[in-house]
């Protein structure tokens, strides 16, 4: 199928296109870490030529436990976003977890984010779709590649899609990567975008929390990169053993631009020379 081009704010996304970064901390901490964190993204994108969306929750509502941190809320967070929007002029992102969040979130972000264990709820997806924003869609982690179909269907009114890939659930409190999920997907001809840090989480694995193996991010990122992917979804934070939400599985900042140049790098090579596996079926 033909490759679709998803135009997010001012950035335009497809798998043959030139990578896009969407990241940000986990979770909204306050108004300054937002603004230092996306400052700092938004600067080593714009030396590298990398398109850039600010991503954060404003609630996690999915937590190991009851005394988990959750966010600062959706009032005050699209305070924040509305601000960096108008500060950095770049995109913004966030996730939608009921159906009568998705118009009050739509008047402020470029794109809204299903999480992945609620890909599957029709009422969510449909009022996502008709807001007319594009919706990241993350494929749940018990979801095979190929039933993907069954999502976009429920919102392919919006025609404006993107696919997120962040692991399938493997035994308890772990995750594994298969590549070949981002070619099935990207036979849709809509935009993949591989999320590298969510991959290598260890769901629950620290009793109260989750762990992660944030050394993975990396290895992971190149693989998806080799593959060919629209761009990455990557969470990041200054100090990640004190973040509020997965900092297990966090990059830290100060470690972007090595792993973003690499990253380009690899996806530069891969889409000058073309996909052979799109001849071979």
């Amino acid at each position: 199928m033909k490759n679709v081009s998803v135009k997010v704010g001012k950035n335009n996304i497809g798998n043959h296109l030139p990578l896009t970064l969407i990241s940000g901390p986990c979770v909204v901490e306050s108004r300054q870490h937002a603004i230092d964190v996306v400052g700092k993204i938004n600067e080593i994108c714009s030396l590298l030529g990398i398109n850039f969306i600010y991503k954060s929750s404003f609630d996690k509502a999915n937590r190991t436990s009851i005394k988990s941190s959750r966010g600062i809320g959706l009032s005050k967070s699209l305070s924040i976003f509305s601000e960096i929007k108008k500060k950095f002029k770049c995109s913004v992102t966030t996730d939608v977890h009921e159906p009568d969040q998705c118009s009050k979130v739509a008047k402020v972000v470029d794109l809204l984010q299903i999480p992945a264990f609620l890909c599957r709820q029709t009422d969510l997806l449909v009022a996502a779709a008709k807001t007319k924003k594009p919706v990241n869609v993350k494929k749940g982690q018990f979801l095979s590649p190929g039933e993907i179909i069954n999502v976009i269907n429920k919102i392919k009114n919006n025609n404006k899609i993107l696919l997120t890939e962040r692991g399938y659930s493997f035994g308890y409190n772990n995750l594994i990567s298969d590549m070949r999920s981002l070619a099935v997907m990207k036979k849709t001809g809509l935009p993949v975008i591989f999320d590298a840090t969510h991959s290598v989480q260890q769901p629950g694995g620290n009793g109260l929390t989750s762990g992660g193996q944030r050394e993975m991010v990396p290895v992971l990122a190149r693989a998806a990169a080799a593959v060919g992917v629209s761009g990455f979804f990557m969470e990041t934070h200054p100090n990640p053993e004190v973040a509020l939400s997965d900092g297990p599985n966090m990059i830290p900042i100060h470690k972007m631009a090595e792993m973003l140049k690499a990253l380009q790098d690899i996806d530069n090579i891969t889409k000058q020379n073309g996909f052979l596996e799109d001849q071979l079926t």
